[in-house]
């Protein structure tokens, strides 16, 4: 008989058929592909769009895996109570389900570390073999928005000791950054498998995203594209994009086009922005279909990893894309591990965030030295093929998952 396997991911667990990363639909996806039975339990609410999901939609699709559905209450922020007390709600009621089935291993998402503790507990109690996946950090990502001193402290020592209940008992790790594999170790040994697989991208799909909508996207002879696509909130420093563009205006410099791929709660103060400096040279392109997405970056001649100061994240979702692109990369992202990464591969350049003097800088230097663009780009996709392709890095979680069940 096929081997059962959970993969429980509540905050994660996005499809094709809508907006979100792919990275647990891509697990589930190979699972099933390498034989064992799936099952993807995910939430019934839509993050980025913040709604109900259609859920009749995504049966229709006819996914190799089963799709199940935790409702969860809605909320209308990343950073909200009501999406915390949703946790709450969720944990409950994914336990009643899970207890009325049986697994041979469950593979699991943290954060949101409530729900990760609670399945690692109930993994524990049955003796079915725990894996946990590293998304972010929780409370860590959360402390440069969340500014009440008595309720963070509060929520974020409940955060700490979830995650902590987690790791102790999880019989296997596999972490998005070494970062975040590294963090499952603070209070435990290093006695159970563990590995670093990046999200990275499917090269096949983004190629495939490039060469169909290419042709639809029309850029002017002698235009420089500088292109940012993920979230538009707290986290991405899309304001000091916007100020950098405005100087790049009144400098006269008409050919470099800034482009905002994506969207989110700052999305509509950040083009109240660039309105008010008449920056004409920013196009903010909202929600961008993958394989669209893909042919801009291709169609760019610089990309930029825009983060604020204090910024937790490490080596995120867009990493992968961005590389596959081919094109060089701005990063203000103070994480060692990624800026060690792009001083080694050489496919970029780290400057300090928030700084709109040194980006506008850095930009201008690009923009002049186009031999510079190619050969940072050529180094770029080198390394996506070698580190980033979901089809090789991959299957170290298949090889980790078959020394478990």
């Amino acid at each position: 008989m096929k081997k059962k396997i959970g993969i429980v991911s509540l905050g994660y667990a996005w499809l094709p058929c809508e907006p979100g990363p792919s990275r647990f639909y891509y697990i589930a996806k190979m699972f099933a592909e390498h034989g064992f039975d799936v099952e993807l339990i995910g939430s019934g609410f839509q993050h980025f769009e913040k709604r109900p999901r259609d859920k009749e939609k995504i049966r229709k699709q006819g996914y190799p895996f089963l799709n199940t559905f935790i409702d969860v209450l809605p909320y209308k922020k990343n950073i909200d109570v009501r999406r915390a007390l949703g946790n709450k709600i969720a944990a409950v009621r994914l336990m009643r389900y899970l207890r009325g089935r049986e697994y041979d291993l469950i593979y699991c998402s943290i954060p949101a570390n409530n729900i990760s503790a609670k399945v690692g507990a109930y993994c524990k109690e049955k003796g079915i073999p725990f894996v946990v996946d590293i998304e972010d950090l929780w409370p860590e990502a959360m402390e440069m928005v969340f500014h009440v001193p008595l309720v963070k402290n509060l929520l974020f020592s409940y955060f700490k000791k979830d995650a902590k209940k987690t790791y102790q008992n999880a019989d296997a790790v596999i972490g998005t950054s070494d970062e975040f594999t590294n963090r499952a170790f603070l209070h435990r040994e290093r006695n159970i498998p563990s590995a670093t697989v990046y999200v990275g991208c499917d090269l096949e799909i983004f190629d495939s995203g490039v060469a169909e909508f290419a042709g639809a996207i029309f850029k002017q002879d002698k235009e420089f594209w500088v292109t940012y696509a993920g979230s538009i909130g707290a986290s991405y420093d899309i304001r000091t994009l916007v100020l950098a563009a405005a100087k790049l205006h009144q400098a006269g410099q008409s050919n470099i086009k800034i482009k905002i791929l994506g969207t989110g709660p700052l999305k509509e103060e950040l083009e109240a922005l660039a309105k008010s400096l008449g920056c004409v040279n920013v196009e903010f392109c909202g929600y961008v279909e993958y394989k669209k997405m893909a042919a801009y970056l291709g169609k760019s001649d610089l990309l930029i990893n825009s983060f604020v100061k204090g910024a937790s994240q490490s080596i995120v979702n867009k990493v992968g894309d961005y590389l596959a692109a081919g094109k060089p990369m701005i990063n203000t992202l103070a994480s060692r591990e990624f800026m060690g990464l792009v001083k080694e591969y050489g496919f970029g350049a780290n400057i300090e965030a928030e700084c709109a003097q040194e980006l506008f800088g850095v930009i201008l230097s690009y923009a002049g030295d186009m031999r510079r663009c190619i050969e940072e780009g050529i180094a770029a996709r080198k390394l996506a093929e070698t580190k980033f392709d979901r089809k090789t890095s991959y299957r170290t979680i298949i090889e980790l998952v078959n020394g478990l069940v």
